[in-house]
């Protein structure tokens, strides 16, 4: 797994890559890559946002019960 710095600069170059790809023809390969990019940018800051979270403060509110509201408790 890669580190917070390391993530975020592999962002930065995708998003550079899109930019660069904005203004290119829009062919079928054009448009796979741009998807794949995104969907690669995507997983990255899935990553990066996992990596901020503090496991202890998750794993409390996973023990914690929730109380969970009805549509019916906001008209009483």
């Amino acid at each position: 797994m890669e580190n917070k710095e390391q993530l975020e600069k592999r962002i930065k170059q995708i998003e550079l890559q899109l930019k660069k790809l904005s203004f290119s023809n829009r062919n079928e390969v054009c448009e796979d890559l741009i998807s794949s990019l995104i969907l690669q940018k995507a997983v990255m800051k899935k990553q990066l946002e996992t990596m901020e979270k503090n496991p202890v403060i998750e794993s409390i509110k996973r023990i914690l019960p929730h109380k969970e509201k009805l549509i019916c408790d906001y008209f009483s």
